[in-house]
C-alpha cells in the first residue's frame, strides 16, 4: 500500500482525500503543521508527500525546501495558490509537481501515479522467466521483449508485481493508468485476451489464471 504523508491544514480535505485515495490502495496519514510533520518524517516511512502551502507556524514553500534537503520523497504541491510564481518557486524548491485548487480528486490519483512511476522508473524486477524493467517500460520473456501497448504493459506488469495474489477487475481500473477507473470488465478481459495471445499459452502453459467472478492471478 502507497503510504502519503498529507500536510494540510483543513481536515476536512484531508478526510474526503484520504478516503478517495483509498479506494487506489493508498493510506493517507494527514498532518496540519510543518513541525509535526517533520517529526513524522524521522520516525515513518511516506512514498509521497501532498503539500498544502498556506501553512501555520511557516510557509509551505520553506516546508518543501527543508524537506528536499533531508529526504528523497516525491512531493507533490497542492494549493489554491495558483499564481505562476508560486508554482514556478515550488518546483525550483524541489518539488515534482504542482497543482492548484480545485482539482477533481480523479486528476491528484494520475499525478500520483505519474510521480511515482517517475521516481520508480530506475527499478528492474525479476520474477522466474520474467524481466519488468521500469526505466524502457518493457517486459522481457524467456530474453525475448515483447511487444506490448501500453495498457498491456501495465497491466501485465501489475499482475507479475501482484504475483501469486487475486487482482480484480476493480482493481485494474483504478491502478492502470493507461485505462482509466471508467474502462468496462469487458474491455479489460479483450485487454487480457491479448497479452495471453501475446505470451503464447496454451493448456500446457497458463500464466494469467482466470478467478471467475473475481479477476485474474499471475502465476507465471
Amino acid at each position: 500500500m502507497t503510504q502519503i504523508l498529507m500536510i494540510e491544514d483543513d481536515p476536512e480535505i484531508t478526510e474526503l482525500l484520504s478516503r478517495f485515495l483509498s479506494q487506489y490502495n493508498m493510506q493517507v496519514n494527514g498532518i496540519e503543521t510543518p513541525s509535526s510533520a517533520l517529526n513524522s518524517l524521522k520516525i515513518d516511512h511516506y512514498d509521497l508527500i501532498i503539500l498544502d502551502l498556506s501553512l501555520p507556524e511557516m510557509d509551505g514553500m520553506e516546508l518543501c525546501k527543508l524537506i528536499r534537503k533531508e529526504y528523497d520523497i516525491p512531493i507533490i504541491i497542492s494549493s489554491a495558490r495558483s499564481d505562476i510564481g508560486d508554482k514556478v518557486m515550488g518546483l525550483e524548491l524541489g518539488a515534482d509537481d504542482y497543482l492548484p485548487k480545485p482539482y477533481e480528486p480523479r486528476e491528484l490519483v494520475a499525478r500520483i501515479q505519474t510521480v511515482l512511476r517517475r521516481y520508480k522508473g530506475l527499478e528492474i524486477h525479476q520474477h522466474e522467466n520474467f524481466i519488468v524493467n521500469e526505466e524502457k517500460m518493457q517486459i522481457i520473456h524467456e530474453n525475448m521483449t515483447l511487444d506490448l501497448t501500453l495498457a498491456e504493459y501495465e497491466i501485465l506488469r501489475l499482475l507479475i508485481l501482484k504475483k501469486s495474489i487475486v487482482i480484480s477487475r476493480d482493481f485494474i481500473a483504478n491502478n492502470v493508468e493507461a485505462i482509466g477507473w471508467e474502462s468496462s470488465d469487458r474491455s479489460i478481459d479483450v485487454i487480457i485476451s491479448r497479452i495471453r495471445h501475446k505470451l503464447d499459452e496454451s493448456n500446457s502453459q497458463t500464466y494469467i489464471k482466470t478467478v471467475r467472478g473475481v479477476g485474474y492471478k499471475f502465476i507465471g
